[in-house]
């Protein structure tokens, strides 16, 4: 078939409208590290954002996901809703840079915890879920004040899309979106992640509180959840393993969907382009086609200026 042909009738098609940029930000100055498990990503300190949010804004990438390294942890995450923290700084250094660039926060403890877990614990070493909502509710409205755009509770507690919902009604932020990790499963593709974020779990693991691989339904049930709690955007995380959930989702709901491609799905790509064993930006492109291909209405992905490099 010709190539122009082929263009023009094809069904599903990326843009760069639809990337979410992921961008670890690390307490300290004048800090930029590899990441060796997730090639050509770094940790950056808030003063040297300035490069990464240059290339997102000449790419036209729309938005960026803020995930935060505090210098110091404690049992209970105070760290994060510290209006000086670092999430809170860069938040502020971002608009001061790039005012239209849409800034997405994550929130969660699991890196400001010295166990490494999303939540509080009790004196038996389990989450407790509504102590936990309490410092989530805190970190979401430190986060509005600093500046951010859009709040995306990832921790799956039960309640806590309501519980930020209302928190932030309250306080004069009734206008600013929530983006729900509504159906995060606990999967063995967060490896790169937790070593770059610092967040590995110092024992156990998260099942008791992210889903079940096995479980669709769930998953339904989950967002519905969190759509009735006020969430104004919903998500499936990891994508291209769970492309059926974002199908699914995608029929069920009609609030925009996004998806994420994480750590490990980006990590296998770039090993193995790396060995010579697949070509890496036909990879890509095919990776997020898929993703969009089933339902997805934003994909967040480290690869999101490639993806608009490749576009362009």
């Amino acid at each position: 078939m010709n190539s122009t042909l082929r263009r023009m009738v094809r069904e599903t098609s990326v843009s760069v409208d639809d990337l979410i940029y992921p961008l670890f930000i690390k307490e300290g100055r004048s800090v930029k590290e590899p990441i060796d498990a997730m090639p050509g990503q770094f940790r950056y300190s808030p003063d040297q954002l300035s490069g990464a949010v240059r290339e997102a804004v000449s790419r036209k990438i729309p938005a960026v996901l803020l995930f935060g390294i505090p210098g110091k942890k404690d049992k209970f995450g105070t760290g994060a809703h510290k209006s000086d923290g670092v999430v809170q700084q860069a938040v502020k250094r971002i608009k001061d840079l790039a005012p239209d660039l849409l800034v997405i926060t994550d929130v969660c403890l699991c890196e400001y915890t010295s166990h490494g877990h999303c939540g509080v614990l009790n004196e038996k070493g389990e989450v407790e879920n509504d102590e936990t909502l309490e410092v989530l509710a805190k970190t979401a409205l430190s986060h509005a004040k600093a500046g951010a755009d859009i709040i995306a509770p990832s921790d799956m507690m039960d309640g806590r899309v309501g519980v930020i919902r209302e928190a932030l009604d309250e306080s004069g932020f009734e206008h600013t979106p929530i983006m729900s990790y509504s159906a995060k499963y606990a999967s063995g593709f967060y490896g790169p992640f937790r070593e770059a974020a610092g967040s590995a779990p110092a024992f156990g693991d998260r099942r008791g509180y992210q889903m079940d691989p096995a479980n669709v339904r769930e998953a339904l049930r989950e967002i519905r959840l969190d759509v009735e709690e006020g969430a104004d955007i919903i998500m499936v995380k990891p994508a291209m393993p769970y492309l059926d959930v974002i199908r699914l989702a995608a029929d069920e709901f009609d609030e925009p969907l996004c998806a994420y491609q994480v750590s490990g799905e980006y990590s296998m790509i770039k090993a193995a382009s790396e060995r010579g064993w697949l070509s890496e930006d036909v990879c890509i492109m095919e990776s997020v086609t898929s993703i969009k291909r089933a339902g997805a209405d934003m994909i967040i992905t480290y690869f999101a200026c490639r993806i608009a490099e490749i576009l362009s």
